[in-house]
């Protein structure tokens, strides 16, 4: 088994990559929860493309009742789904001693976080002008209905309650009731929809600021790494120099004492020939 090989088989041991300082170059439980939140931030996309299918035929002749709960039922789950998701952004916002591929995936995770809750609220506000307008138009034609009932007077009126049978008189008011309730039912909905995008401001202003003193820390650490470049490119000029200087003066001493050796040669010569 050649050298590599041993190298190879040691550096892979142990369930994690080491790097050269002997921590792990990732983190298992970092991934699990960064894979997780990809995969709910998938399902999300899949929930506001439904969602801008339905809401596009509000108020169109293919509005009912049935699209109109399916519309509200996905708008709730999806609500309480983009706070889990929220939460596990501001964790994994705040690793601890996160690696450059980490930091990556942080970046990643709250820009697709951030546009996908983004498109989500345009699409909460855009269910709630459609519930608050057929809510309107509900509203105004029960109060026609209601006005054109009691506009029958008098010696009509009269007439008009001899001559109906019980069952037929009573269901104008029966329907009445009925579209009171529908009103009411969906006012609801669109309390509960005002409170979803009242909840998910707070989170996206909160996820907002993490990442602003993220970005604040990332932008210090860079700031130090070019000061620690630029002191250590400082140094090694100042290295260079004092190592040209000292072989300069070694050069300049070698020099010297050759001169001082051929001085003394010449001296010894003429004594001895003296």
């Amino acid at each position: 088994m050649s050298f590599d090989q041993l190298s190879s088989i040691e550096s892979g041991s142990g369930g994690g990559r080491r790097q050269n300082n002997g921590a792990y170059s990732d983190d298992p439980e970092f991934s699990r929860l960064s894979q997780g939140l990809m995969n709910k931030l998938f399902h999300l996309q899949g929930n506001i493309s439904k969602l801008k299918s339905d809401i596009g035929l509000l108020g169109t002749r293919r509005d009912n009742p049935r699209l109109r709960e399916r519309v509200h039922v996905t708008i709730e789950e999806s609500t309480e789904q983009f706070k889990d998701v929220g939460e596990g952004i501001k964790k994994i916002q705040t690793w601890e001693d996160a690696t450059p591929t980490q930091k990556y995936s942080q970046q990643k995770l709250s820009r697709e976080f951030k546009t996908a809750l983004g498109e989500f609220q345009s699409l909460q506000r855009t269910a709630i002008e459609k519930q608050r307008a057929s809510v309107t138009a509900a509203k105004a034609a029960l109060d026609h209905d209601t006005g054109a009932e009691g506009g029958l007077s008098g010696h009509e009126g009269e007439q008009l309650q001899l001559q109906e049978q019980e069952q037929v008189h009573l269901a104008p008011q029966d329907e009445v009731d009925f579209q009171d309730a529908l009103i009411t039912e969906r006012e609801a909905e669109i309390r509960q929809i005002e409170e979803g995008v009242g909840d998910l401001n707070v989170l996206f202003q909160q996820v907002a600021q993490i990442v602003s003193e993220q970005g604040e820390q990332l932008q210090t650490i860079e700031n130090n790494a070019v000061n620690v470049r630029d002191d250590t490119r400082g140094a090694d000029y100042e290295l260079r120099s004092a190592a040209r200087y000292q072989k300069n003066a070694r050069s300049k001493a070698c020099c010297l004492l050759l001169v001082l050796a051929v001085i003394m040669a010449i001296v010894l010569l003429a004594v001895f020939l003296g």
